[in-house]
């Protein structure tokens, strides 16, 4: 059966009319959904754009035929969860039965910009999953046709619904880097998802400890959404390949936590730093597109349902080309 690989719509590095086309290219490829990233600043001054997720992927909806959903948007901070819910409903209504809302805990680089005190990481997971609770309540509650009050540690919301609504809510994906908000997630939402590269022995670990927080509760982790978002780097020689990788997604080289970083120019700063043994384990990079497809099929066989593809490399198109026909005919579930 033919897996779920699906494109990663970088809107942190191509204007939003040519992150649309990219997506609708992707399908005629034969990829299967987006995942579009929610910045609102690049990584690195040199990625250049940074448009609003939302308004793309109400674009990328009406362009393409697959699932769409933010990779990841993070309530309470530029965006009260209320706020994010109503984004989130009306994608599902305008696209029913396609769109997720995929939800993280933030990083400074978009979400300090409104200046806010910036919490430690333990505080901004346990916000967190109290944004995911008011969201899935409102969600419940507007389906109902009723409204709802709601008073937390962090939020707060005066009796409301939302009055456009699909008639199924949209499914709730938490992304999760460590073991245990991944297994606090397998307890809480409807699917995980999480970045990183095939042979990371941290995948697995994730994807135990959100299948043991499923079965706490009493729920089949088999039947809920586990989603990676993979980088590669591809290019017509081994040497360019490297190079891209380099230059355009350093990011993924990085040794050091990158939560608090508040700025590109400071990302820019650190990322001078990385060299290409630095993405050993951490990124799929060459010109082989057998070593791209054993590296996804990897993950497949991991337990991963749904692989969203990053390609680093500024030519897209040309890589949608050989992956679509070189990559995804050989990969299987």
């Amino acid at each position: 059966m033919r897996p779920h690989i699906g494109y990663a719509a970088m809107l942190e590095r191509f204007p939003p009319a040519e992150a649309v086309e990219l997506a609708a290219l992707a399908e005629r490829h034969g990829f299967t959904g987006t995942m579009a990233s929610d910045h609102f600043q690049p990584w690195l001054p040199a990625q250049g754009e940074s448009s609003f997720v939302w308004s793309v992927l109400a674009a990328i909806g009406a362009r393409t035929t697959g699932d769409l959903g933010p990779g990841v948007t993070t309530p309470g901070f530029r965006m009260h969860p209320a706020v994010v819910a109503q984004a989130s409903a009306t994608i599902a209504a305008m696209h029913p039965g396609r769109h997720w809302l995929g939800i993280g805990s933030g990083e400074a680089l978009n979400e300090h910009v409104v200046g806010r005190y910036w919490p430690e990481a333990p505080e901004r997971i346990n916000r967190m999953f109290e944004a995911v609770e008011l969201i899935r309540r409102l969600f419940q509650a507007s389906i109902a046709g009723r409204d709802i009050r709601f008073a937390g540690q962090y939020f707060k919301l005066e009796s409301t619904r939302l009055w456009t609504m699909p008639e199924v809510a949209p499914p709730v994906l938490v992304a999760a880097g460590g073991p245990v908000t991944a297994k606090r997630a397998g307890r809480t939402v409807d699917g995980l998802i999480t970045t990183g590269a095939p042979d990371d022995d941290r995948l697995a670990v994730l994807l135990k400890r959100f299948a043991e927080g499923a079965r706490e509760v009493g729920r089949d982790p088999s039947r809920m959404p586990k989603v990676l978002q993979l980088h590669v780097s591809w290019a017509p020689t081994d040497e360019e390949a490297i190079a891209n990788a380099v230059a355009e997604w350093p990011i993924a080289g990085l040794r050091i936590p990158r939560g608090d970083i508040r700025s590109p120019f400071d990302f820019e700063h650190v990322a001078r730093t990385v060299r290409p043994e630095d993405f050993a384990g951490r990124m799929l990079i060459g010109a082989d597109p057998d070593v791209h497809r054993a590296g996804i099929q990897r993950a497949l066989d991991l337990g991963f349902d749904r692989v969203y593809v990053h390609q680093v490399g500024r030519d897209q198109r040309a890589f949608l080309e050989v992956f679509g026909r070189d990559v995804l005919p050989g990969l299987r579930r």
